[in-house]
């Protein structure tokens, strides 16, 4: 990933508190041809230098058996993102020299894939994903509201991928690289935005960009 100093987040624990954050990666191999998968991942911190990610696939998907020839991933975890016009740089009006560009945060965490059918392990693997998402909800669904005879037979058509992280990268493109005037006028310029993304850009810029 191309990284501009001034975008790269280099704290392990930023890093991974942004996964936990946004789980649903993309899952990016090699087979006959890229094979790429948005799939929901558990990140197990402590396990590892950089963390372990878990998670399963339906057995029909072709992606976990050309990870047994070429295990090497790339997981992408895409945070924030929003257009950014140059009418919200005052430097505009100063002498034009502005052009477009795009924010975003994203986390890309690589490593070599291991397929894992063990039953147990995959009826972990599920209760664990589902206690993560069904936790602060009011009435949470568990895995043993099901029929025991159900889950096996639904057990019988996933496997589990699990990944020790090898190397993780982190970009937050909020504005970093504009004069103060030019973030303090994103800011304000995404405040009146409408749309659903604008208000998570907005302090992302703050925070990134001190003001």
């Amino acid at each position: 990933m191309y990284q501009p100093p001034a975008f790269r987040e280099t704290d392990l624990e930023t890093q991974q508190a942004f996964i936990a954050a946004h789980p649903l990666g993309l899952l990016i191999s090699a087979g006959e041809g890229l094979l790429a998968n948005p799939i929901p991942f558990l990140l197990y911190a402590a396990e590892g230098p950089l963390g372990t990610l878990r998670c399963h696939m339906s057995r029909a998907n072709p992606q976990w058996k050309a990870l047994g020839q070429n295990p090497d991933v790339l997981v992408v975890f895409q945070g924030t993102e929003h257009y950014i016009t140059p009418s919200w740089y005052p430097q505009k009006a100063v002498d034009g020299k502005v052009v477009p560009t795009w924010n975003y945060a994203i986390v890309q965490a690589r490593g070599t894939a291991r397929v894992i059918e063990d039953a147990a392990w995959l009826h972990a693997n599920v209760s664990a994903l589902t206690a993560q998402h069904e936790g602060s909800r009011q009435k949470p669904w568990a895995v043993s509201d099901a029929p025991d005879a159900f889950i096996a037979s639904q057990l019988k058509g996933i496997v589990g991928i699990e990944i020790e992280i090898a190397t993780i990268d982190a970009k937050f493109k909020a504005s970093q690289n504009r004069p103060e005037l030019d973030r303090v006028g994103v800011a304000h310029g995404l405040a009146a935005e409408t749309d659903a993304e604008a208000p998570a850009m907005r302090e992302l810029v703050k925070a990134r960009g001190g003001i």
